[in-house]
C-alpha cells in the first residue's frame, strides 16, 4: 500500500476548521476541533494503533508498543496541537502548492496579498521546492498542522518499516494557541518518560529556552469634575495612563528588542477621565531580570498612588508560564540527540531562544520535559504563512533520527 507523505496529510488537515477562541470558557475552545480529533484516532486506528482515542476535552492520545527487546528504553512521547491562530481568518482554508517554486513573489490566490521576498528573504533559499500557501483569505494552519502531519507520518513509518524503537507515546492537544493546550493534558497516563512538542518553525529548529512571562494590568480611577474648574481638583485617568507608560524604558518594547532581550509589551489600553486601563505582557528569558522588571511596575504603581492618592492605581500580576530551560538542563540527551538526528539528515541544528512560550514549557514543568522541534512552517498565524514539502519531509526524518538515538541506549 503506497504510503502517505506529511505534506499530504497536512492538505488533508488544514481544510478541518480547527480555530480556537481566547473568549471562549470551555474546553476545548470550540467544538470544531473535535472534527480533527476524531479524524486522527480514525486513521490511528487505520494505522494499527488500536489504543488511540479522543477524551471528552479533545486530548487525542495514543501509544505504539516498543519492539520486542527495547522494552528498557526509554519512554518517548511526540505532542503537536490541533487549533489554528485566533489572530486571522481559519476558517475555509484553501491550500495553493506551487512545484517546483522559482524564489521570487508569489500571488496570493485573488485576494491581492502578496508572499514577497522582500518581506521574507528566506524565500530564495525554497527555490526548486515545492511550496504550500494560502490563497490570501485564511491562515494556512501549518502551525501547528504540519507537526500534527509529521508525527502521524512517522507513526505510518515506524509501524511498516523495520525500525527498531521504544514506547512512543502521541498526544495532540487542542486550544494551545489561545495558552490552554497543556491545561489537561494527562501527562501521567500519557505514559512518556520524555517528549518533544513538534511546533517549531524552519527545519532543523530545536528549542528548550523561552521567555518568563507574566500579564500586568493598571486599573486606574479618575477624579472628573468640570474642566472649568478643575485646576489642583481633577485627575484625569487617561492621562495618567499616559505617564505610566512613559516611566517604563521605551526601548524595552518588542520592536526593539530579540534574542534573548526581554520587553514590556502594551497588549491594550481602553480609557476616560474617569477611569482607564493597561495591559501589558511582560518577557524575560532571565527569571532574575523577569522578576526585576515585575518590581519596576511594581514601583511604578507605588510612585503614581504616592503622588495622587492611594487607590488611585490598582495594580495586577499574573504568571503566566517560565523558562524550561531549567527542567531540560537536567535532561540535554533531548537536546544533543535531536542535534545528532538533525545532523544525520544533512543540516545543522538552530538552537535559538523561543521568543514566547509553548505547551513544552508548562509539560516540562507538569514533569515531562520537552523540548520543541521544527516543523518547516514560516509566517505564522497569518495570511502569508507558508511551508514546503522538502522541509516537512526533512521533519519526519528528524523525528525518526530521534527515536533511532534513543533505541541505540
Amino acid at each position: 500500500m503506497k504510503k502517505i507523505k506529511a505534506y499530504e496529510r497536512l492538505l488533508n488537515y488544514v481544510v478541518v476548521d480547527t480555530p480556537s477562541d481566547p473568549d471562549a470558557t470551555t474546553t476545548p475552545t470550540t467544538q470544531c476541533q473535535f472534527n480533527l480529533a476524531n479524524l486522527l484516532v480514525k486513521e490511528l486506528h487505520e494505522l494499527g494503533v488500536e489504543n488511540a482515542f479522543v477524551d471528552d476535552l479533545c486530548y487525542v492520545y495514543a501509544q505504539i508498543p516498543a519492539t520486542k527487546g527495547y522494552e528498557d528504553c526509554m519512554s518517548l512521547g511526540f505532542i503537536a496541537h490541533m487549533d489554528t491562530a485566533p489572530d486571522f481568518n481559519g476558517y475555509g482554508v484553501k491550500p495553493q502548492i506551487i512545484e517546483n517554486y522559482d524564489g521570487k513573489d508569489v500571488q496570493l490566490g485573488t485576494s491581492g496579498r502578496v508572499l514577497s521576498v522582500k518581506d521574507f528573504p528566506h524565500l530564495a533559499n525554497l527555490k526548486g521546492r515545492t511550496l504550500i500557501t494560502t490563497d490570501g483569505t485564511s491562515l494556512l494552519g501549518s502551525d501547528d498542522k504540519s507537526g500534527v502531519a509529521e508525527i502521524m507520518t512517522m507513526v505510518e513509518r515506524i509501524l511498516t518499516e523495520d525500525i527498531p524503537h521504544g514506547k512512543i507515546c502521541i498526544g495532540f492537544t487542542p486550544d494551545e494557541e489561545v495558552g490552554a493546550g497543556a491545561d489537561h493534558f494527562d501527562v501521567i497516563n500519557f505514559g512518556a518518560d520524555i517528549a518533544y512538542t513538534v511546533d517549531g518553525g524552519e527545519e532543523g529548529g530545536i528549542e528548550y529556552e523561552n521567555f518568563n512571562a507574566c500579564g500586568v494590568t493598571f486599573e486606574i480611577s479618575g477624579f472628573n469634575v468640570h474642566p472649568g474648574s478643575a485646576k489642583n481638583t481633577m485627575i484625569n485617568a487617561s492621562l495618567v495612563a499616559m505617564e505610566i507608560n512613559s516611566m517604563l524604558p521605551s526601548v524595552e518594547t518588542p520592536a526593539n528588542t530579540e534574542d534573548y532581550e526581554g520587553f514590556y509589551h502594551l497588549a491594550s489600553m481602553e480609557g476616560t477621565v474617569e477611569s482607564a486601563k493597561l495591559s501589558y505582557i511582560i518577557r524575560d528569558h532571565s527569571s532574575e531580570l523577569f522578576e526585576a522588571r515585575k518590581q519596576t511596575v511594581k514601583h511604578i504603581a507605588k510612585i503614581i498612588n504616592e503622588k495622587y492618592g492611594e487607590g488611585t492605581v490598582t495594580l495586577a500580576i499574573k504568571d503566566q508560564y517560565r523558562n524550561m530551560r531549567e527542567k531540560i538542563e537536567p535532561h540535554m540527551h533531548l537536546v544533543e540527540n535531536a542535534k545528532t538526528a538533525i545532523r544525520n539528515e544533512g543540516l545543522e541544528p538552530l538552537v535559538v531562544p523561543v521568543r514566547g512560550g509553548t505547551d513544552g514549557a508548562r509539560l516540562s514543568f507538569m514533569g515531562l520535559p520537552c523540548p520543541n522541534l521544527g516543523t518547516g512552517g514560516y509566517a505564522f498565524h497569518g495570511p502569508f504563512e507558508h511551508v514546503t514539502v522538502e522541509g516537512m519531509d526533512h521533519c519526519v526524518n528528524i523525528i525518526i533520527g530521534i527515536i533511532k538515538e534513543y533505541a541505540k541506549r
